[in-house]
């Protein structure tokens, strides 16, 4: 009877370990199914989100070869008309039909590369300031939002400032070294455009040099290195790709900035003799004749312009990229 009882025991034990056994297995399969879809459900997703990353990538390369294409058509007219004198042509006549760029190409190139170079030591001292000296505080918020401010700004103001701030101050210098007094010119446009791309290489250039690891520098300073050597010695160094980026990015801007340029350079097709000359950009040239074009060869012209800027902005920042990867590689 105690066998019985004892066997019995048993069997009701042994039963509800399979129970558990049988529950447990189910509740496992349960969770790897679950799991199984999860991951496929991540799959899927992940699967999307490239191909949806894929296509606005070849969206963006058909937009750009759109607007390349659209360019090259609609100057077809003044291709054919002036061929490739058009890129040094010196006289600009649209009443005689004479299309000559090369005032314009030189005027451009002038602004923009004095601008670049007027604004560099700012943008740096800005961002060796904001990143190394005082990354945090009051005068650091402070100075950082005023530089994103200069950005902000619409260029039209700058023109509006540069006519009743700059162009005086700029006349009165013209005057004590002794050249033609007018304020209008190469000079004043390049230092407007100084002024509006601080921010871009500033900006940059901060968060790069925040970037640094800090076991360098506190390794150069344990072995007595000064602010200034660990600036020259390491920050230059390890930030020099992403430093040349953000002058790269401020020439760009230089580059196509119309309305600041426009009010402030003078607007003539003649070539300059020396930057206080009054002169004029391709930018500048279409904002100003565009409306005016009153015949198609005429309004082809303008468009070439266009053209003639886009690729000079496209090889200028090839070439910054070569010289990027470069000093990627050092």
């Amino acid at each position: 009877m105690d066998k019985s009882l004892n066997n019995e025991n048993i069997t009701r034990s042994s039963l509800k370990l399979e129970r558990v056994i049988v529950s447990d297995k189910t509740s496992s399969i349960v969770k790897g199914a679950k799991r199984i879809r999860r991951s496929q459900q991540q799959i899927r997703t992940e699967s999307i989100f490239k191909n949806t990353l894929v296509i606005i990538s070849i969206f963006i390369i058909v937009v750009v070869f759109a607007i390349l294409l659209t360019l090259f058509w609609q100057s077809i007219p003044a291709i054919k008309l002036t061929g490739i004198s058009y890129l040094w042509g010196k006289v600009w006549d649209p009443v005689k039909d004479v299309f000559g760029v090369y005032p314009f190409i030189l005027g451009t190139l002038l602004t923009s590369f004095l601008a670049l170079i007027i604004s560099i030591p700012f943008s740096f001292s800005v961002a060796i300031f904001l990143g190394e000296y005082f990354p945090k505080g009051t005068l650091s918020d402070l100075l950082k939002n005023t530089v994103e401010l200069i950005a902000a700004v619409p260029s039209v103001i700058y023109g509006f400032w540069g006519l009743a701030v700059l162009v005086p101050i700029v006349r009165g210098f013209e005057a004590q070294i002794g050249v033609q007094t007018i304020g209008l010119g190469i000079f004043t446009s390049s230092v407007i455009l100084a002024i509006m791309i601080i921010p871009y290489a500033a900006s940059l250039g901060r968060s790069m040099i925040q970037m640094v690891p800090s076991n360098l520098k506190e390794a150069a300073y344990a072995l007595g290195a000064t602010r200034w050597e660990v600036i020259r010695s390491i920050i230059f160094p390890y930030t020099k790709s992403g430093l040349f980026a953000g002058v790269m990015l401020s020439l760009g801007r230089a580059l196509g900035e119309t309305m600041a340029v426009t009010m402030v350079i003078g607007n003539t097709s003649l070539i300059p003799k020396n930057i206080f000359s009054p002169g004029n950009t391709m930018a500048s040239v279409i904002a100003n004749e565009f409306t005016e074009a009153d015949h198609p060869v005429y309004l082809s012209a303008l468009i070439e312009l266009g053209l003639v800027l886009f690729v000079v902005t496209v090889v200028i920042n090839m070439i910054g990229k070569r010289f990027i990867k470069g000093f990627s590689n050092t």
